[in-house]
C-alpha cells in the first residue's frame, strides 16, 4: 500500500505493530487512534450523541 502523506503512512503502521499512544486519563486504558479514544471516552462520561430518528433511542 502506498500514501501520500507521510502521517498517513505513519497512521497506518499503528496496524502492524503494538504501538498505542493515545491514553485514557480515566482509566489508563491505551488505544492506536484518536476515534477509537473518543468512542472508549464515552463509557466515562455516558455521552451517547448517536439518536435514532424513528424512535429518538441515544447511541
Amino acid at each position: 500500500k502506498s500514501f501520500k502523506i507521510s502521517a498517513e503512512l505513519m497512521r497506518h503502521g499503528r496496524v502492524h505493530s503494538s504501538e498505542r499512544p493515545f491514553k485514557c486519563s480515566e482509566c489508563h486504558k491505551s488505544f492506536k487512534t484518536s476515534p477509537e479514544l473518543v468512542q472508549h471516552w464515552r463509557s466515562h462520561t455516558g455521552e451517547r450523541p448517536y439518536e435514532c430518528p424513528e424512535c429518538h433511542k441515544s447511541f
